[in-house]
């Protein structure tokens, strides 16, 4: 939610960085666990958020972008969070 601040261009990098490694991290785990939608999904956020090629989407498309992001990865982990006590 940080991207949605002015902040120094370094910030939006190391955040680039973050996402791409932490999505990538997440489809070979969903990959692992053969849950093949959640691969997909996490594959095309790391593709989107990588730093290496820098995806022009504008401003304005990048904060919603990273709002929906944002607010989808809380909503999982509130939803993982009651999965895991189910499981308990």
């Amino acid at each position: 939610f940080g991207c949605l601040l002015q902040l120094p261009y370094g910030y939006y990098q190391i955040t680039r960085f973050s996402c791409f490694s932490g999505f990538a991290f997440l489809a070979y785990q969903s990959y692992e666990s053969k849950e093949m939608n959640y691969t997909i999904i996490f594959a095309c956020l790391s593709f989107l958020f990588q730093p290496f090629f820098k995806i022009s989407l504008g401003r304005e498309l990048w904060n919603i972008v990273d709002l929906i992001v944002g607010i989808a990865l809380l909503l999982s982990i509130f939803q993982f969070s009651k999965v895991n006590k189910k499981n308990n």
